[in-house]
């Protein structure tokens, strides 16, 4: 390795995010060992990643110890979307907390500076709207959502207490909705659900009356605000929110898909789903300020280029390089 060359170690990395920060990572130049046990990870994600001298890909699961040398830490491993974190709900704590203490005690030893993919569903069904980072949340500790959330708000809790009893390096950023290529065709994710059946001709499924609201952060602008995040100096942990202030109904999301696509599907609607919160939007006043971020990309140019992803996707033309 260079003087300057990192070497970083990427949870999650064959997953949605991991892989676009895993290719963002190695395009400034360090050396990135990849790390998924591939229960929602895809290795399409990364195979163009592959014969990179500088990528290495470890079959792991972080609820299990692990023994590296590494510079710096990204844990984004956890599966992120209802569908797939509700069905195996203890393993998803797990995966939050036994994985947050693993990936801690990692980097204690080596010494790592280290981040936590933490996620606006912390704020519950929030009261307080848009949502600052020291609004505490109102999240129910016992409903079927509560193994995402409430693993994720422990894994905050033992991100700040290492900080402050082992005097480590952390950074805890808190993830909002987030979009574009590499998403999972059957995640039950809103942008990949309505993208999907607008391009197959189903009928696209609006969950309630259509006027709950999301704030949709295109991925690059996402991948951004976590690089420049975690290069900043010890003394701002976070948490910071990384989103995208733009809110939108659903009713608003499924007009624009159907308007890109030129698709005639029509809209069914079905009963909201336990705990889904009716907004969400997040307050950039500290990502601003810390760190100069904002996102850049509106929300119809980000549609633009993950239809065309999914389209491709979908009819098999994908090559390796999405």
């Amino acid at each position: 390795m260079k003087m300057n060359e990192k070497r970083i170690l990427v949870t999650g990395g064959a997953g949605f995010l991991g892989s676009h920060l895993c290719e963002v990572l190695l395009a400034r130049g360090d050396e990135v060992i990849c790390l998924d046990n591939f229960y929602t990870g895809n290795k399409r994600n990364i195979y163009h990643l592959i014969q990179n001298p500088r990528f290495e890909l470890l079959r792991h699961d972080v609820t299990f110890p692990l023994y590296i040398e590494v510079d710096e830490i990204y844990n984004l491993a956890c599966p992120a979307s209802p569908i797939h974190y509700q069905r195996d709900p203890v393993q998803t704590t797990k995966t939050s907390v036994h994985g947050a203490i693993n990936m801690l005690g990692l980097a204690k030893r080596t010494g790592a500076k280290i981040f936590q993919a933490s996620t606006s569903e912390v704020y519950g069904d929030p009261e307080v709207h848009p949502q600052p980072e020291d609004y505490w949340g109102r999240v129910n500790p016992i409903g079927p959502r509560s193994c995402y959330d409430e693993g994720k708000r422990c894994a905050e809790t033992l991100f700040f207490d290492y900080h402050r009893q082992h005097r480590m390096d952390i950074r805890v950023a808190r993830i909002f909705n987030t979009y574009g290529p590499r998403m999972d065709v059957n995640d039950g994710r809103v942008v990949s659900n309505f993208i999907c059946q607008a391009l197959r001709g189903d009928p696209i499924t609006i969950y309630g009356d259509g006027k709950q609201t999301r704030s949709f952060c295109y991925v690059d602008d996402l991948i951004d605000g976590l690089v420049r995040f975690m290069d900043l100096d010890p003394s701002n942990p976070g948490p910071v929110n990384i989103g995208n202030p733009g809110e939108f109904e659903m009713l608003e999301l499924a007009e624009a898909v159907l308007e890109i696509t030129g698709s005639r599907s029509q809209l069914v609607f079905k009963d909201l789903p336990v705990d889904d919160p009716k907004q969400r939007r997040p307050d950039l006043t500290r990502a601003n300020t810390l760190f100069g971020w904002q996102p850049t990309t509106e929300l119809k140019h980000g549609l633009t280029k993950t239809i065309a992803y999914f389209d491709a996707l979908l009819s098999g033309s994908l090559n390796a390089t999405p």
